[in-house]
């Protein structure tokens, strides 16, 4: 017997329907799952952006060229109000001006042309969950249509969706009346499955907020949701590179000899790692066609989008170089644009851990290996640099500790994270790793950023078991372990010490370091975690 399949008009119809259940009543046309080109053919029809040479689709976004972690918040509603670790990062917004603003904001809807995209999240069928992303804009859908998981056989009828983002592009909040901060807002609600985003056009908020429901659920479920990229090699060896936006995760995770899983979030169950996403959002600014082929050609390739990214008028070419708008430049691409992928987006255990850092004060060694406590106490610290554009008014590095390297997308106790990351590493006895991808021979401004080459090498001789019976030193600022001797790395760059023109100043810098590190960990978590967690952190005395 022939499954029967929806038309697309009973499909439109049948959406329609759920959305009036939700109190979106009345829009205007519905367009419902459009591919790519069709998608396309809208956003130029509707003047939202132009086609590049190549076929990529580059988009300005205004005055939001980055993340607006001001303006996000969670409802405070009586489902998640004891779960959430509410501070300075997860802020309460009040249930009732959440209700207000929510029938301002599907007023607004009324008679617009909206966009809806059915997509999944996490490639594991286990702990996916089902997203309808609702946008007022042809390219966000395309965006939502890039980044999440919408391959799949035709339905006979359309499921209700876990969870429902409403991008509800063109409204701005006002703050006397709505009770945001600005006229963004970022607003999740765990109760109802749902979130709203108004007054901003940058698309990576749709990802980060499915990326905090998804740090919420998972864990219930014992499974660790990581801000991550990874990918395998020939041997099935899986790889996780932990990072915050900018240290590297999506330029040394894709790797001429190993298939990537993803580039930026995924989740490690009892069974392995799963990409919670099916697309990527690299940062192109100044990217290089020797030294990251792969994205490269993604931003010459159709069904790509260019955010902020600077065009030719007349040649349609586009200037990776031009940071006019922002540093913060944005290829979002399906991974399927890749050359090398992991299709089913999963993988076994890692073998290797990797955390990212960009120290912009100059003081950590390229790479060190970790013991599980020193992984813990790096993991829940999340040291590196926040890089110029990445957040609004961040024009350049500056130190900062996010905890678990996403603390930003944790709704839960950072501590709950780390302690499912130490279960697991004992468990599979992965091998851990540190790796600077910041700043050597002194600090930012003085000193210089770490070759991504030599970078590129020493992760090649991590997989290839190269390091594992190398002569070690013990670092003498945060007691771990580096190699005095890697085949095709300058050995100066191997002991920052020794890169700086002053060594007494690396002395002194090394210790204000270690220094951070005691006080951010004591201010933050010294009261909840054991003793024997401590000795992972720095030995250097004040």
């Amino acid at each position: 017997m022939i499954k029967p399949y929806l038309s697309p008009q009973d499909r439109i119809d049948a959406i329609r329907t759920q959305l009036t259940r939700q109190g979106i009543h009345h829009p205007g046309a519905i367009h419902a799952d459009l591919s790519s080109p069709q998608l396309y053919e809208m956003a130029i029809r509707r003047n939202e952006g132009h086609i590049a040479s190549g076929g990529a689709l580059v988009v300005a976004t205004g005055q939001y060229t980055g993340r607006s972690a001001n303006d996000k918040f969670i409802v405070d509603e009586r489902s998640s109000r004891d779960r959430v670790a509410w501070g300075a990062v997860n802020r309460p917004f009040p249930e009732a001006d959440y209700e207000k603003l929510r029938t301002r904001v599907t007023a607004f809807l009324q008679d617009r042309e909206i966009f809806v995209q059915d997509c999944r999240v996490g490639a594991d069928p286990h702990y996916q969950r089902r997203v309808r992303v609702i946008t007022t804009h042809a390219w966000q859908s395309l965006f939502a249509r890039n980044l999440f998981i919408t391959s799949g056989p035709p339905a006979d009828k359309v499921m209700e969706p876990d969870f429902t983002l409403i991008n509800a592009g063109g409204f701005q909040a006002v703050p006397e009346i709505d009770g945001t901060r600005s006229e963004a807002f970022i607003l999740l609600h765990l109760g109802r499955r749902e979130a709203l985003i108004g007054g901003t056009a940058y698309a990576g908020e749709n990802k980060k907020v499915v990326f905090t429901l998804m740090n919420y659920l998972l864990p219930l479920q014992g499974v660790l949701p990581m801000h991550c990229s990874a990918n395998i090699g020939e041997e099935d060896d899986v790889a996780i590179f932990f990072g915050l936006s900018g240290t590297g995760k999506t330029t040394l995770s894709t790797d001429p000899r190993r298939r990537m899983i993803g580039d930026d979030e995924h989740g490690w169950s009892d069974e392995g790692v799963f990409n919670l996403e099916g697309g990527c959002y690299a940062k192109v600014i100044r990217l290089h066609p020797q030294a990251e082929p792969d994205i490269w050609n993604c931003t010459r390739t159709f069904g790509t989008v260019l955010e902020n990214v600077i065009l030719d008028p007349a040649t349609r070419r586009v200037n990776l170089d031009d940071a006019t708008l922002t540093e913060n430049t944005r290829a979002a691409y399906p991974l399927h644009s890749l050359p090398r992928i992991q299709f089913n987006g999963k993988g076994g255990h890692p073998a290797n851990v990797i955390l990212l850092t960009a120290d912009a004060f100059g003081i950590m060694p390229p790479v060190a290996r970790l013991t599980i406590e020193q992984t813990m106490y790096h993991f829940l610290s999340g040291y590196t640099a926040k890089l110029g554009g990445t957040e609004r008014g961040v024009k350049e590095p500056t130190a900062t500790f996010s905890a678990c390297f996403g603390e930003p997308f944790m709704a839960l106790d950072p501590v709950v994270y780390a302690s499912l990351l130490g279960e697991k590493l004992t468990k599979t006895q992965a091998k851990c790793w540190l790796i600077n991808t910041g700043w050597t021979g002194g600090p930012y401004g003085e000193g210089f950023r770490m070759p991504i080459q030599e970078t590129r090498t020493i992760i090649d001789q991590i997989f290839d078991n190269q390091l594992d019976s190398s002569a070690m030193r013990i670092d003498p600022t945060f007691g771990f372990e580096v190699p005095v001797d890697v085949c095709n790395v300058d050995p100066m760059h191997l002991d920052p010490r020794t890169t700086w023109k002053d060594p007494t100043r690396y002395d002194a810098a090394a210790r204000q370091l270690a220094n951070r590190f005691r006080t951010n960990f004591a201010e933050k978590f010294a009261d909840r975690v054991s003793a024997h967690l401590l000795t992972g952190g720095p030995i250097l005395s004040a």
